[in-house]
């Protein structure tokens, strides 16, 4: 015969039914993204927003109305990237998942009805997933370990797109203006091509210094349009990094780089500095915490991870009503959870070997960028300060001794290609201390650079 359930036991399941239940989580407005957002901001001095619209941001065209600078165009692809707008909808998931989480198994209810020999009996029942209930706190707390890492994970993507976009803006500004300086080389190279023509006519040169300006302005023309094709895929590169399409794309780049700052940065704990900002080395420690707590619960739920119980009751034709409770239990008879346990620690090891693999990374990344930083800035200020000044100097000892009838036009052309290149070479010096100056911040707050090309 089935027995009454126990008031006390009854009073007790409610009790912790509430408790658990009162401290369940719901679905916040944004998802996370102000959080997402705080972080981004902390490492790059740029918000995050989600414009849920397929319409054009208006500030992101009040943004275009102005020639670009590095921080416009950083906030532009923080705003309308589709790539980081698609990655957000990741933190709804694992929102989700910590919502649920903190949610117990819905109650199941049986009912049975057997009729024969003039009698009916009907069985109806309520049960309860009580193993849900007693580990609910640890699931809980096991997803919100994850939602939090979704939440960097989010950071980490923001960040590495304000820094390829840093590098993106200054390879299209570079290459515009190398273009832009490629055309006044093409108009002097033409120039001397036609003064080379017109003095061999008239046998003031020889055909080999001749053939030597028209080959000179045959390269200008094939440096010119390699130079128009690199400013063209810069250009399309950030555009690609900015969600740009349709009008939008006529935006205006400066005509020249930023200068080089006064001093370069001395950053001695940037080691240290990496290792608390930098977001895979918090993602890949919040893996670890996440990956203990599942040990844990995995653990706990090796013996027993089934355990339901309900109220029932019984009834019979002609007797009484019968009440009580009923309980399922697994039986661990030919799984006793080891393999599950051996499984979960393996994941944690792999865990703390990965986070110790990132940190080995990160500091060596740090170092070498800040390398790369420091070298670039020197070579970008030598040719400034020395490279070009000298070759300006010597141009014009050329001039005044070719006005001095004592250097021939074809040294004055030969100095003034020497010249020319010099000042190409500084762009390109400048161009690689800027993008040198974005890895060694993304470096620092952000993660493993993903771009493994050359600096250019």
């Amino acid at each position: 015969m089935l027995r009454a359930p126990s008031p006390i036991l009854s009073r007790t399941a409610v009790g912790l039914t509430a408790v658990f239940l009162a401290g369940c989580a719901s679905l916040s407005n944004d998802g996370g993204l102000a959080d997402v957002s705080a972080l981004t901001e902390a490492r790059v001095g740029q918000a995050v927003s989600l414009n849920k619209t397929t319409s054009n941001d208006p500030n992101v065209s009040n943004l275009l109305t102005q020639p670009l600078t590095a921080e416009s165009a950083v906030k532009i692809a923080l705003l309308n990237n589709p790539a980081l707008k698609a990655s957000f909808a990741e933190l709804g998931v694992a929102e989700a998942d910590f919502v649920q989480a903190g949610r117990l198994r819905n109650p199941g209810f049986s009912f049975s009805r057997v009729r024969g020999g003039g009698e009916t009996e009907i069985d109806r029942g309520v049960m309860f997933d009580i193993a849900g209930l007693l580990t609910l706190p640890t699931r809980s707390r096991i997803e919100k370990g994850r939602y939090e890492q979704a939440k960097l994970l989010a950071a980490a993507q923001a960040v590495q797109l304000a820094a390829d976009t840093r590098r993106a803006y200054f390879t299209a500004v570079a290459a515009q203006q190398s273009a832009a300086f490629a055309q006044q080389v093409l108009g002097a190279a033409e120039a001397s091509a036609q003064l080379a023509d017109s003095m061999a006519k008239v046998g003031n040169w020889s055909k080999l210094d001749q053939a030597r300006e028209r080959a000179f302005y045959q390269d200008a023309v094939t440096q010119l349009a390699r130079a128009r094709l690199e400013a063209t895929s810069g250009r399309e590169q950030l555009i690609r990094l900015l969600g740009l399409w349709g009008a939008q794309q006529q935006f205006n780049l400066p005509d020249r780089l930023p200068d080089l700052p006064a001093q370069p940065q001395d950053m001695n704990n940037a080691e240290a500095l990496a290792m608390s900002r930098r977001l895979d080395v918090l993602v890949a420690r919040r893996d670890v915490d996440s990956t203990a707590s599942a040990l844990g619960l995995t653990k706990t739920t090796s013996f027993i991870n089934v355990f339901d119980a309900g109220y029932v009751n019984k009834s019979t034709t002609g007797a009484p009503r019968e009440n009580g409770y009923e309980v399922s239990l697994e039986l661990p008879i030919f799984d006793w959870g080891g393999a599950r346990v051996a499984r979960a620690e393996a994941l944690y090891m792999q865990s703390v070997h990965r986070t110790t693999d990132i940190a080995v990374r990160a500091r060596s990344e740090v170092r070498e960028a800040y390398s790369a930083y420091r070298t670039t800035y020197d070579i970008a200020r030598h040719y400034r300060d020395d490279v070009v000044p000298l070759r300006k100097k010597i141009s014009d000892e050329v001039l005044l001794r070719y006005n001095g009838m004592l250097a021939s036009v074809f040294e004055l052309l030969a100095d003034s290609r020497e010249q020319l290149n010099s000042v190409n070479t500084a762009i390109e010096t400048q161009r690689d201390f800027w993008i040198a100056e974005s890895r060694l911040q993304s470096a620092i707050n952000g993660g493993s650079n993903t771009d493994t090309r050359t600096m250019p």
